[in-house]
């Protein structure tokens, strides 16, 4: 989960969707990709899957998905460091009783979690993508549709999210922004996706119980934003 701030936009916490709340403490938390061993003593490199500030911490507990072949593992973070060059943005984890290449060989490419009860409190106008996919956009109190995901512009390298850039909101059309509700299709993928960009100054409310993010959108934005589908 990386954070925008761009023309005073609000941060978005959340790289992909999860099926967890933040009401659900006792539910697992996809946390971090576990991608190869990076050292003799069985560290890991990981791909980190938000950008939640202190989301990673010596003596967290965590645990690492079951496979087809291989049973969940629940362990704690012995020790953590950021790595630099090509690896920058992920991070070199190390679990406790994982002590050699071969057992962290085993946990490459399973996904590691922590418990839901140990996120760390969100930062005012801070959201997770998971509780804004599925609200419906009003620009004013026109509805313009449902949003159905959060994508960053990157850098080159296709991992690092411009820290200058505003999240974009992946919105389904459910109305031409006259008032004519165009009808709801069957899927998201059925329907005309619009991006738009989420940024402070033109947010209004975001009523996460409700499922409604309120903006107010400069005149012609719809037009001009690259259909989708």
């Amino acid at each position: 989960m990386l954070a925008a701030d761009v023309c005073d936009g609000p941060l978005l916490i959340e790289k992909q969707l999860s099926p967890a709340t933040s009401a659900e403490s006792s539910t697992w938390f996809p946390a971090a990709q576990l991608l190869r061993p990076q050292g003799r003593r069985g560290e890991l490199l990981a791909e980190p899957l938000s950008d939640l500030s202190g989301l990673f911490e010596v003596g967290r507990r965590v645990t690492v998905a079951p496979t087809a072949s291989a049973p969940a593992l629940e362990t704690t973070i012995e020790s953590l460091w950021s790595p630099t060059g090509r690896n920058a943005g992920r991070i070199v984890l190390k679990l406790a009783g994982v002590d050699s290449i071969s057992a962290a060989e085993a946990l490459a490419r399973r996904e590691l979690a922590v418990l839901a009860a140990d996120l760390p409190e969100l930062e005012p106008d801070t959201w997770f993508v998971r509780d804004l996919v599925g609200c419906q956009l009003f620009d004013g109190t026109v509805p313009v549709g449902d949003i159905a995901g959060v994508e960053y512009a990157m850098a080159p390298d296709g991992r690092t999210r411009l820290s200058d850039a505003a999240p974009l909101l992946v919105v389904t059309v459910l109305s031409d922004h006259r008032g004519n509700v165009v009808p709801r299709p069957d899927s998201a993928s059925d329907g005309a996706e619009v991006l738009i960009p989420l940024i402070k100054a033109w947010l209004d409310s975001v009523d996460i119980a409700r499922k409604q993010v309120v903006m107010h959108l400069p005149a012609g934005l719809l037009e001009l934003t690259d259909e989708r589908g």
